[in-house]
């Protein structure tokens, strides 16, 4: 049987590496793909999401253009990562396709309201910041009825990367991530966080890169190796994480990803800490009584651990094809 599920992304090279095994795996119903400012502006990821697919062969899969900015914050971006035209610059010849005329949150909407007339709910996995979700659930909350869970890559127990505290995504639209986990807990949608305690762990080589961009063809084994390969260069390493791939991987084999279900909320105000996905860990009702912020409302499946090879192995044999 395969999954059903819907992306929502803001492509991005780790993006494109998720997207890739969303529509090469078997296991996986790809319904389509929303899209967000983040790592670039949104014109320039749906540009790159729509490339990705038709390097796939998916060309069948609905791309919609979402928010462009953040619900409150100026929009940034994370060129120094992922290159100036957000996909590694790696001079590809890019889709000249274009998206579906509704507006994402429309085409989320459609979709899972369908998904819940049909009986089939559909796994949502945003690997951006969460303005698109957020927008769907507080306009059309009826939405949920065909969600049956949200894994997000996004957030940290730990630490971040954007600032000390905050995990790029969340700290690009805390509003939103706070929003989606709020609405989450009301609506009885349950929710995975695959974060930084967990991303940086499933690795390509450079070897295993240069292997599948040997196979050629302009096909997804080549690009997959070569956005590889592109962060083995930017960061000087002999190896690079398939990021927001690993979200993908957690829908596919749960059994690899170590969870803890812990309160989780969004730090929104603080200088330091604006952004932090603050995972409450306490077991002492004690505590929690005597706290003044009582108890998140969310309560969520937190990624502490990963069986990295297992995932990058998924990865790599999902995308040579």
């Amino acid at each position: 049987m395969t999954i059903p599920i819907v992306m929502d992304v803001d492509t991005g090279v780790d993006d494109a590496c998720a997207l890739l095994l969303a529509a090469c795996h078997p296991g996986l119903d790809l319904r389509a793909v929303t899209c967000v400012g983040g790592n670039t502006v949104v014109d320039d990821v749906v540009r790159n999401t729509l490339t990705v697919l038709d390097v796939a062969g998916r060309a069948d899969v609905p791309v919609a253009r979402g928010a462009a900015r953040p619900l409150l914050e100026e929009p940034v971006d994370a060129r120094h990562v992922h290159g100036d035209d957000g996909m590694g610059d790696l001079g590809w010849e890019f889709s000249s396709r274009q998206p579906d005329e509704r507006h994402a949150v429309e085409l989320l909407r459609d979709l899972f309201l369908a998904a819940a007339t049909d009986g089939e709910p559909i796994t949502l996995v945003p690997t951006a910041p969460m303005t698109n979700v957020a927008l769907l659930l507080r306009t059309y909350p009826q939405a949920a009825q065909g969600i049956s869970r949200i894994v997000f890559m996004g957030g940290a127990a730990r630490h971040g990367n954007a600032t000390a505290s905050a995990e790029f995504n969340v700290f690009h639209d805390p509003e939103a991530a706070a929003i989606v986990l709020d609405a989450a807990a009301e609506l009885g949608i349950p929710v995975t966080m695959y974060g930084l305690d967990v991303f940086y762990e499933p690795v390509i080589t450079r070897a295993e890169a240069e292997r599948l961009v040997a196979s050629g063809g302009h096909g997804p084994a080549e690009l997959a190796g070569a956005l590889i390969a592109f962060q083995c260069d930017r960061f000087g390493a002999p190896s690079a994480t398939i990021g927001d791939a690993g979200a993908v991987c957690a829908v596919l084999d749960p059994q690899g990803l170590q969870c803890v279900s812990m309160p989780v909320r969004v730090e929104l105000a603080g200088t330091w800490s604006r952004g932090r996905t603050i995972a409450d860990a306490r077991d002492w009702a004690g505590d929690l009584a005597h706290d003044p912020h009582g108890k998140a409302p969310a309560t969520i499946e937190v990624a502490l651990g990963v069986d990295a090879r297992r995932y990058a192995d998924l990865w790599l044999h999902s995308v040579h094809g």
